[in-house]
């Protein structure tokens, strides 16, 4: 063999295990975004349950019950393409429900009100965590994915164009003043 052969086979040898290597780091953050919009669901999830168990339980006064219960439900029923209006929707609801510390106040003086509260609090400060997260993956995913090595080796296979979940998840003022440091 000349050398010239031998060298022109470990630069193909070499550029193969290049090739190989980002294809298995897109694969890893195609991963990590399956598990963080996992996680997002899930504090999403625990979001809307709360409002609606607060919603039901009595406490607020029955306009706020009706808004409140009707949001975290749209937000639990929405289909994947309605998603993110539905959460926001609930954001909206729970700052106007819980805008003033008057009310929160009012669900923490009744029984069990303080853990609901502080329950609350946690589900609402949680969701922007989990989404930074989320959206920081497929960030990460998707400046990869720009890369020319990438598109023109199909590097990505078949796998979706990865997409941000962008929604209102301002916490309301009365729940972040007294939340847990």
């Amino acid at each position: 063999m000349t050398p010239t052969l031998i060298w022109i086979l470990v630069g193909l040898v070499a550029i193969g295990l290049y090739l190989s290597w980002t294809a298995g780091r897109l694969d890893r953050l195609h991963a990590r975004i399956d598990a963080t919009r996992a996680g997002l669901d899930a504090q999403l999830l625990r979001r809307a349950s709360v409002a609606q168990e607060l919603a039901t339980s009595g406490v607020l006064d029955p306009a706020a019950s009706i808004v409140l219960y009707e949001a975290a439900h749209a937000a639990r029923q929405a289909e994947e393409e309605q998603r993110e209006v539905a959460e926001s929707e609930l954001s909206q609801a729970l700052r106007a429900v819980f805008g003033e510390s008057a009310q929160v106040e009012a669900v923490r003086e009744v029984p069990g009100g303080e853990a609901a509260a502080r329950e609350l609090t946690e589900a609402v400060r949680r969701v922007p965590m989990a989404r930074r997260f989320h959206n920081d993956a497929v960030r990460a995913a998707r400046a990869l994915r720009r890369h020319r090595k990438v598109r023109w080796f199909r590097l990505a296979g078949h796998a979706a164009f990865p997409l941000a979940f962008e929604m209102d998840d301002e916490a309301p003022t009365a729940l972040s003043e007294r939340a847990p440091a």
